[in-house]
């Protein structure tokens, strides 16, 4: 490929990304300005190209920009939110990574790369009024269910082993981490380790760690100051809100290494600081952790800290996959058909023997709520059967044992549009396994969440 055909590419890649990409001269002024940060500043490219940063924003003042402080100090800045108003008044948040760029020892510009968050940052506030609106003792009866052990279901000794040990962990007060696959049902051990404890009438306030940006997540956490940056509110975190009750933190290999530093500090000092704020905060919480993937092997990878992880694997609680208790899938499987006989008014007594077997004979990834999913499923294909055959099992093989074929035929199409229809396939199918968890599907795939989110949005799923 020739230099030109590159820059082409370069060019094209450029104004087709999400991120907004903003680029000045050693003199501050905009020398590259792309379609995304136009289109999230309401600015029209020719009026901001070739042009002196603060003479377009004028409302900015010189040490409020990083890319003017990059490229005066000639250092990064490295996630830094910034929130201002764009050309129609509409307040704008944004996470900043800006650079010097140097060439040949020579400073010759800065480059800026924003990343819109208003709305992830309207919907994390939402979260915190919503939660606290819950869990307030006001309103917290009948707004969200409950589990305690009675609604947890097995007869696997390995399984009956775990169940125990929560039993016994929700007589102290001591941290639990608990690991098991996709589906296993931590959070439902955690609850019901909760409502077993003494703290059974504070509240219950679970955070999946990776079901938010990083950027996000420590102020959900540990709330906000007024004050700590622009826009900022006095605002209380998750910790502040589950003060006398239990904290479970779901899949926390996912929580930026730097900020489980900041979490074995509250765990170990007992109190919190608001982002911004200078008054710590006493909090007494109890913290229940979780994860779907082994501890060892997330300790060597640098996903979880070993000092945070000893200091939650007080209690360690291992709940078996459901491969591993194939004496459950049955008796599961019936106490499901109990449950949706009941919400559905449905009469189903039994599964065929041919149905026992192809449950039994699965592997079942997604664990006990694949299993659930399943017979669901089967309850939405029969009208006044009271039996499910084998016919009403639908299982697409996803597992880790089988390699999965989509039954397409190419007919007429071209080879783009065929592989366009698999690979809708097989993201459907992925997503109902993880049960529409975008951040485990694109773990599974093998790709990032946000790569996952363009092609959802591009195949129109």
């Amino acid at each position: 490929m020739k230099s030109k055909e590159k820059l082409w590419v370069m060019q094209k890649i450029l104004h087709h990304i999400e991120e907004g990409v903003h680029v000045v001269d050693d003199k501050g002024n905009t020398i590259i300005y792309n379609e995304s940060m136009a289109k999230l500043e309401k600015m029209k490219e020719v009026d901001v190209l070739e042009k002196p940063l603060l003479e377009v924003f004028k409302d900015m003042k010189n040490s409020e920009s990083t890319l003017l402080t990059a490229l005066k100090n000639k250092t990064t800045i490295k996630n830094k939110k910034q929130i201002y108003l764009n050309k129609d008044g509409k307040e704008i948040i944004t996470i900043n990574n800006t650079m010097p760029i140097i060439f040949e020892n020579k400073l010759i510009g800065a480059l800026e790369i924003a990343k819109n968050i208003t709305d992830i940052q309207e919907m994390s506030d939402t979260i915190l009024d919503l939660q606290k609106e819950i869990y307030s003792p006001s309103q917290s009866e009948g707004r969200i269910k409950k589990y305690t052990f009675e609604n947890i279901f097995g007869k696997n000794k390995d399984f009956l082993k775990a169940v125990n040990l929560g039993k016994k962990a929700s007589q102290i007060d001591a941290s639990v981490f608990i690991y098991g696959e996709t589906g296993t049902g931590k959070e439902l051990l955690a609850q019901s380790i909760h409502y077993a404890s003494k703290r059974r009438d504070n509240p219950f306030i679970a955070q999946n760690c990776a079901a938010l940006p990083e950027s996000l997540l420590e102020g959900i956490l540990f709330g906000t100051a007024k004050g700590g940056f622009t826009g900022a509110i006095d605002r209380p975190g998750l910790f502040e809100q589950a003060s006398g009750g239990t904290l479970f933190l779901d899949e926390i290999n996912s929580m930026p290494y730097e900020l489980q530093a900041k979490l074995l500090r509250v765990l170990q000092e007992g109190y919190i600081r608001r982002i911004g704020g200078t008054k710590d905060t006493a909090v007494n919480v109890r913290v229940i952790a979780s994860s779907n993937e082994p501890p060892k092997e997330l300790i060597e990878k640098k996903l979880l800290r070993k000092d945070l992880f000893y200091r939650l694997n007080i209690i360690p609680i291992n709940i078996p996959p459901l491969r591993n208790r194939k004496d459950d899938i049955v008796p599961l499987s019936e106490f499901f058909i109990k449950k949706y006989n009941k919400l559905y008014d449905k009469e189903i007594w039994i599964l065929s023997d041919k149905a026992k077997e192809k449950l039994y004979n699965h592997h079942w990834p997604g664990n006990a709520r694949e299993l659930e999913n399943t017979i669901m499923a089967a309850f939405s294909m029969i009208d006044d059967e009271h039996v499910i055959s084998d016919q009403n099992i639908i299982i697409y093989g996803l597992d880790e044992d089988s390699t999965f074929v989509p039954e397409y035929d190419i007919g007429n199409e071209n080879l783009n549009d065929f592989l366009e229809k698999m690979e809708k396939h097989i993201i459907v199918d992925t997503l109902r396994l993880v049960n529409g968890n975008i951040s485990k599907a694109a773990m599974k795939l093998g790709i990032k969440r946000q790569t996952l989110q363009h092609k959802i949005k591009k195949l129109n799923i």
